[in-house]
């Protein structure tokens, strides 16, 4: 598992399960063109922009230049990277028939061409040993999940740390193993807690 320190943003499911086998990265989709309408979403690429920079890999048809475009508009900080697959001709397994331009998305490409695309980008990989620190238990041993205010916690986790309102509760233990490790966690809580009384 190559492990990649940017965000990395695609255009739907498929895509990240592709890179999830092959990548060790927060990985971010728009749902095609979804992201034009998701102001939550926008706001948490942009927050990864910022913190770890991103890495935007879309499918190489019209539709995926023109994500590929919005975003770099609508990012107006931080350090943005382009990944390009090459146009390879096809269909994906899952579909009835080709896509209307017949390429392959990145669900279709072949493991090895996208680790080459990332290495063409100039994007350096490490091996990755790390596990994430912040996990399911530690959600529950600070409370962020399984109590009567677990929800009320991490809204007010997330407001402090400036991330949107709107992520699940696994989307916003991702984003948090890339921002602190599991004791940074638990005081930052702490001091939620002794701020407001009562959760």
């Amino acid at each position: 598992m190559i492990k990649i320190k940017q965000a990395i943003i695609v255009e739907g499911k498929y895509d990240k399960i592709k890179l999830s086998s092959i990548l060790d990265a927060v990985i971010i989709t728009t749902n095609g063109y979804g992201i034009f309408k998701d102001k939550e979403k926008l706001s948490l690429i942009r927050y990864y922009a910022e913190k770890t920079g991103i890495i935007i890999l879309t499918d190489s048809d019209s539709s995926g230049f023109k994500i590929r475009g919005y975003l770099k508009g609508a990012i107006p900080k931080g350090s943005i990277k382009h990944v390009y697959i090459p146009d390879i001709f096809g269909k994906e397994k899952r579909k009835e028939k080709p896509s209307a331009e017949g390429k392959l998305g990145v669900e279709g490409i072949k493991a090895e061409i996208i680790l080459e695309a990332f290495r063409k980008a100039g994007i350096s990989a490490d091996e990755s040993t790390n596990e994430p620190d912040i996990t399911s238990i530690v959600f529950y041993e600070t409370g962020l999940s399984g109590g009567a205010n677990s929800s009320l916690l991490r809204k007010k986790l997330q407001k402090r740390l400036g991330l949107p309102e709107l992520m699940s509760s696994s989307a916003l233990m991702e984003v948090l193993n890339t921002m602190m490790n599991a004791s940074e966690l638990a005081e930052t809580v702490s001091q939620i807690k002794e701020e407001a009384d009562g959760i």
